[in-house]
């Protein structure tokens, strides 16, 4: 699983429908937007792929003034770790 965030810069015209259009896509939220218009958007994912995916499609986005990649954190899933445990 992985997790990222992003700090959205859309053109001024386009903050609603560019913030509609990220929380139609599967894995992706729009976590919060300040008044001047900046989004901060969450991706999850289930892997690097996915996620390169995801951010490559955002980042070519109508109204999109920039889109960068400010956190990311892989998590293992729970029932793939071996437990050393005698």
């Amino acid at each position: 699983m992985n997790l990222s965030s992003l700090v959205v810069i859309p053109h001024p015209d386009h903050v609603e429908p560019l913030v509609a259009a990220l929380n139609a896509i599967d894995g992706v939220e729009v976590a919060a937007v300040s008044p001047e218009g900046k989004l901060i958007a969450t991706i999850e994912a289930d892997g690097d792929r996915e996620t390169i995916q995801t951010y490559e499609l955002i980042s070519q986005m109508d109204g999109l003034l920039s889109a960068s990649m400010v956190y990311h954190q892989t998590e293992i899933e729970p029932e793939t770790v071996i437990s050393l445990e005698a």
